[in-house]
């Protein structure tokens, strides 16, 4: 599965990383700031490593954009609810954690319009999306595979995309 039009710069972690996405992309877009970073995380991995906040505002990297995908679930492993799911305000955490600007939508076309706004300006910059969860409750060894390349690959095709001898 393509997640943009230059697969080689997507860098899928996987279930594996979860707790580890901000700190992955954090750590790409200190190393390449010529070039902009977006990461879609999501709020199970951020509840993981609510550090990482505060980490990506002190670095402040003018090139990374931090998307929040909240279906309200653990959808990864079988769709258990996320604690306090309906109260938490990821965009005020955000905030409180100094990133310089942090957005909300509920409604995908609020988002369209303002996404090319949001994405002009430099970052950090956190976007929190209210999305529908999409559970896949078969064992994680019996599901299909979204994601055809081995790790290996994925960080041997990023190297190569971000021109990173090895």
């Amino acid at each position: 599965m393509e997640q943009s039009t230059q697969p080689e710069l997507d860098a899928p972690l996987g279930d594996p990383a979860m707790g580890g996405h901000a700190g992955f992309g954090l750590g790409l877009a200190l190393a390449r700031p010529e070039r902009k970073l977006v990461l879609f995380d999501s709020e199970g991995d951020i509840l993981m490593s609510l550090g990482m906040l505060a980490t990506i505002a002190e670095q402040a990297p003018a090139n990374f954009y931090h998307f929040l995908l909240d279906n309200e679930c653990y959808a990864t492993t079988g769709g258990q609810p996320v604690p306090n799911a309906k109260n938490v305000a990821y965009d005020k955490l955000a905030l409180a954690s100094g990133y310089p600007r942090a957005h909300a939508f509920e409604e995908i076309g609020d988002f369209a319009r303002e996404l090319p706004a949001i994405v002009s300006r430099p970052g950090p910059v956190f976007v929190w999306l209210k999305v529908y969860p999409e559970v896949e409750n078969e064992p994680i060894g019996r599901r299909s595979r979204w994601q055809t390349r081995s790790r290996e690959q994925v960080m041997q095709d990023l190297r190569g995309g971000l021109g990173i001898a090895r």
